[in-house]
């Protein structure tokens, strides 16, 4: 290493070690091999190169070679000096070992940048990168189904409301009676926003994006939290409370105020879902209304380590407060290739006519090489799981409202989507006709997937700082090699 320790003979041979032959020590030299390789490789190679260490105390000196089964070439993410090269030229540490693309102590960062620069793999995106380990959610690949803590959310959407889901999120479990009623009663008495939060919407520009207004307003919350520098669990799990009840009443108040109407205040008798279209409204709409919206909550409520997720987790791991980290998730929830394609999705079946043009329509953008928004998933490459149940409930919105128009057109352009790209909707085609369906104006749809989304990125904020390290990846440089600054007079 960088003071000239022989690490893997340490770890591995017992007759190298300075002080003599001995046994292996396990917690010894696994402390030391994780803290002098932190950042250089990733825990699953440590994990491998460890296990086979472990078992080298029987080898006898020369056997090292084993070492080269290990790490595979390519594995070291970083060059340093003094660690360990792959480089298939001799260098100051002397020649290759016998075995193929085999590692060898002591080379000089050229020789390791060099030849580490042909074997890393860039993935942009962090496509196919596992970064942590999560129990909140996952998209079990033998059902194609997104589950929350194991449960399918098809399931939590029909025997479940966003409520318990909100609590089993938070919590692991669903809550029984006694601890929905509890987790129930916590949120409705934090719903009302203070003067001060007041007095800055009203000062807003009318012609904000709500999604704008929603992620100021929460930074502004967490600058009146009296528990903001407080990053212990019950004190997050706290502040996460108050803001998942405060977000739809400072969602509504700055909707309204741009229109140039009073904010209204929450009314704690009614669910959470009702109360949101109370606030934006004045009243409540139809119980089949109200489930469609519950259902449109569920299932936006947390799908993985989407990217606004993992911006959250990225300022989370910082040991930065909660309000900072869902500030985080929503400006990049904000993004069109994220949240925001619901409202994408509503403009473009705006664009077209009636359902008798869709496909002219459609076609005429595959001729331009347009985008079509609402298709297409990282995760799913078989069809979203989450659509069939938001388009069953889209589809009743248009009978309860008696206009089919969107969904019938959405139903052109899915059929030939299909057949013409084999690519299938995403969750934000059905659910953006469906918002619309319920009223909402077309720049609300992503500050009402905030307000479901705030579960989720709390769960990962709790998991995060659970067992936290700070998130910091690398970069492979391609830029200019180091050189002097050229004088002023002379560029």
């Amino acid at each position: 290493m960088k003071d000239g320790t022989n690490l893997v003979d340490e770890l591995g041979v017992a007759n190298a070690h300075p002080r003599g032959a001995r046994p292996f020590a396990r917690e010894e030299y696994i402390h030391k091999f994780r803290t002098l390789t932190d950042g250089i490789i990733t825990a699953r190679e440590s994990n491998r190169f460890l296990e086979v260490v472990q078992n080298l105390a029987r080898l006898k000196a020369g056997e090292l070679g084993a070492l080269h089964v290990a790490l595979p070439k390519g594995a070291l993410l970083e060059a340093k000096p003094g660690i360990f090269c792959t480089c298939s030229n001799a260098c100051r540490a002397g020649p290759m070992d016998s075995a193929a693309g085999g590692f060898k102590l002591h080379c000089t960062r050229t020789h390791m940048r060099n030849a580490m620069a042909e074997q890393i793999e860039v993935r942009k995106g962090l496509v196919g990168v596992y970064a942590d380990e999560s129990s909140v959610s996952k998209v079990m690949p033998e059902t194609n189904s997104l589950t929350y803590r194991g449960y399918a959310v098809q399931d939590l959407c029909e025997e479940t409301s966003f409520d318990e889901v909100a609590y089993l999120l938070w919590h692991g479990e669903l809550p029984n009676a006694a601890e929905l009623a509890a987790f129930q009663a916590e949120e409705r008495a934090n719903r009302e926003l203070s003067p001060a939060l007041l007095r800055v919407l009203r000062d807003f520009p009318k012609d904000a994006h709500p999604m704008d207004a929603i992620r100021t307003a929460i930074s502004f919350m967490g600058m009146e939290d009296p528990e903001t520098a407080d990053i212990s669990d019950a004190a997050q799990r706290r502040k996460a409370m108050r803001i998942f009840a405060k977000a739809p009443t400072a969602v509504a108040a700055a909707h309204r105020l741009s229109k140039g109407v009073e904010p209204i205040a929450p009314d704690p008798s009614l669910s959470f879902c009702e109360n949101f279209f109370h606030l934006v409204f004045g009243k409540v709409p139809a119980k089949e209304v109200i489930k469609a919206f519950d259902v449109s909550m569920i299932l936006y409520a947390e799908h993985t380590f989407n990217a606004s997720t993992f911006a959250a987790r990225v300022v989370t791991s910082t040991m930065a407060d909660i309000h900072g980290a869902i500030v985080g998730g929503i400006a990049a929830l904000k993004g069109p290739l994220h949240g925001g394609a619901n409202e994408a999705v509503m403009h473009m079946l705006k664009e077209i006519p009636s359902p008798e043009v869709a496909e002219a329509w459609l076609r005429d953008r595959f001729d331009h090489k347009a985008l079509v928004m609402g298709f297409g998933h990282r995760v799913y490459k078989n069809g979203d799981s989450r659509v069939p149940t938001m388009k069953k409930y889209a589809e009743v919105m248009a009978e309860v409202v008696g206009d089919k128009r969107w969904m019938n057109t959405s139903a052109v352009l899915a059929r030939v989507m299909l057949a013409e790209k084999n690519i299938h909707p995403n969750l934000d085609f059905p659910a953006g006709p469906a918002y619309f369906l319920m009223g909402f104006d077309i720049p609300m749809f992503t500050p009402v997937f905030v307000c479901s989304r705030i579960t989720g990125w709390a769960a990962h904020v709790f998991e995060q700082s659970a067992d936290n390290r700070l998130i910091r990846p690398l970069s492979l440089y391609n830029g200019a090699e180091q050189r002097p600054v050229t004088a002023m007079s002379a560029r």
